[in-house]
């Protein structure tokens, strides 16, 4: 479909760049009405993943309503980006599914490997325990920055096999092409950003390493200063790719989303601190039946505040409303 057209949507005034937009939410949202129940699900591979279910206000139409929710990359289930597009989920008739990835629930998981942009195995594994287990036959998806990327790389490898039962999916803040996107942290502005996923991504390696004795290198930890060398020396080669550039081009959701058959939104901010000007690409879009890009001038990497940063987020209204019409 065609990249669409600016919405009206303007970040508060005192969220005057991107900068603002990204981190203030982050920081100082607090989401109230939001209660999970957590369901500890196991994988093919004898691990485990963490799921946090939350339920709908009341139901709407027939049958129950399920939406998937990923989190970003260091993340989890209780970032404010989820539990507020869950609670605008529950109280329009969704249940909610917002999964930890493995060693993102607060426990790190028992194989040598963990998750990275691309785990859509695990993607797999939680929706086929959803359909298995409870009466969904409605779905949709939706992902936010690495949770987003994952998700578009899923509908597109499973494609015309992908689960009827799955309809829609929204997206937010994608690095598309994960190769430049990891340029794009490293710029010196981004520092704040990187040194944080860092200082999270080195205290799993430790303990991951404290539980598996010897199975792990921990001498090049203390070289490390960039994503990119993290990834090269832990996240690529734990996980079967030969360095971290082999890693990045692999899971680029950019070279999925030919294969996409469901309605499919992505939206990025144009002040997006996180994202290479290779993810608002027009181009990637412009001939696809399923998929739209929509650009704001403002909202940063996964902010979007509209009036308050309490009451419901521009993101999450839009996500709404593409849900509930399937049109852009």
């Amino acid at each position: 479909m065609p990249y669409l057209p600016e919405t009206d949507y303007r970040s508060p005034f005192y969220l005057f760049n991107g900068h603002l937009q990204t981190i203030i939410p982050s920081l100082v949202r607090r989401v109230k009405g939001v209660t999970y129940a957590r369901e500890r699900i196991a994988t093919p591979d004898d691990d485990f993943l963490d799921l946090d279910w939350s339920f709908a206000d009341e139901a709407v139409g027939p049958q129950p309503r399920l939406a998937v929710i990923s989190h970003g990359l260091e993340g989890d289930s209780k970032r404010p980006y989820v539990t507020g597009m869950a609670r605008m989920l529950n109280a329009n008739g969704y249940d909610v599914l917002a999964w930890n990835y493995r060693s993102c629930s607060g426990e790190i998981n028992r194989q040598r490997r963990f998750y990275h942009i691309g785990a859509t195995d695990d993607m797999h594994t939680v929706v086929q325990h959803a359909l298995r287990t409870r009466p969904y036959r409605y779905i949709v998806m939706l992902g936010f920055s690495a949770g987003g990327n994952m998700t578009l790389k899923y509908l597109g490898e499973q494609g015309r096999e992908l689960a009827p039962e799955i309809k829609r999916a929204v997206v937010f803040s994608v690095p598309l092409d994960v190769v430049t996107s990891s340029v794009k942290i490293s710029e010196p502005q981004n520092f704040i950003y990187e040194r944080r996923f860092l200082r999270s991504l080195r205290k799993k390696i430790v303990l991951k390493a404290q539980r598996m004795p010897g199975q792990l290198d921990l001498a090049p930890l203390r070289r490390i200063r960039r994503l990119y060398e993290f990834d090269d020396h832990y996240t690529a080669p734990l996980h079967g790719f030969h360095d971290a550039s082999d890693y990045y081009r692999r899971n680029s959701s950019k070279y999925f989303l030919s294969g996409i058959t469901v309605p499919t939104l992505i939206v990025h901010a144009a002040n997006d601190p996180f994202l290479s000007p290779e993810c608002f690409d027009q181009t990637l879009v412009q001939n696809l039946p399923n998929v739209w890009l929509q650009v704001t001038q403002a909202g940063g990497h996964c902010g979007f505040v509209y009036e308050s940063l309490q009451n419901a987020f521009w993101s999450e209204n839009r996500a709404l409303a593409f849900l509930s019409d399937g049109v852009a």
